[in-house]
């Protein structure tokens, strides 16, 4: 075999090699860049632009300032329901105020806010707030199981006694439009007539939020795992 035939050869194995790590380069690329629907805004990553704070009333600029607040942290920020509601800051201040109420100062365990918080989320199928929570309910303690029990609309037999009714009581209040006697007794036991006034004030305020996502078809935040299993 001469050396002109195995200069030809050395150069066809070594372009296959070099092809062969080109194409595995290439598959393994992950896009950086979700597409997005043509109707959605990339800096809000929902259907409404996101304002600029010189273009808002002051009451506007309260509501914008208080997402950019260290004292009362938003898990989204503006890509978010707070981004929504700087188109209505009138209403979004107080409905905003609420939430923080609820989420930090009802007397409720943690990892029980964030179940009646999942357990509204998986009965409206919103895969914005269950994403943003579910990571926020394992941090606080809420057992694994539960979570998926939840997550998969699995039965709660065999959880604690405060977990097991406050997903029986959010599924029959969501799923049912009904909440039974024995539940609402149940509920009544464990967290006294107080703690469901809050407990239901929790769970409508994010259901109210889920519907304003929907709307709005609010996008999770670029290069955010869906969390939810949805149809």
């Amino acid at each position: 075999m001469n050396s002109t035939r195995w200069v030809l050869i050395a150069s066809a194995a070594l372009a296959a090699c070099v092809a062969g790590v080109a194409q595995c380069e290439e598959a393994s690329k992950v896009p950086t860049m979700t597409t997005l629907p043509k109707d959605i805004y990339p800096e809000s990553r929902s259907r409404l632009p996101l304002p600029k704070r010189e273009t808002l009333d002051e009451q506007g600029k309260r509501v914008y300032d208080s997402v950019l607040d260290p004292k009362r942290p938003t898990l989204a920020g503006f890509q978010g329901p707070a981004g929504i509601w700087l188109h209505s800051p009138r209403v979004g201040e107080p409905i905003r105020e609420v939430n923080r109420i609820l989420r930090t100062e009802v007397p409720l365990e943690p990892r029980l806010r964030e179940l009646a918080i999942l357990v509204t989320a998986r009965e409206a199928d919103s895969q914005f707030e269950w994403t943003a929570h579910e990571p926020v309910a394992l941090k606080e303690g809420l057992d694994p199981k539960i979570l998926d029990a939840v997550k998969f609309r699995r039965a709660v037999s065999g959880a604690p006694e405060k977990e097991a009714a406050i997903i029986m009581f959010g599924r029959e209040l969501f799923r049912d439009r009904k909440v039974r006697s024995e539940t609402y007794a149940e509920m009544v036991r464990l967290f006294g007539q107080t703690g469901i006034v809050n407990l239901t004030a929790l769970m409508a305020n994010y259901a109210f939020t889920a519907v304003m996502l929907t709307a709005f078809d609010q996008q999770l935040h670029e290069g955010r795992k869906p969390l939810l299993p949805l149809p």
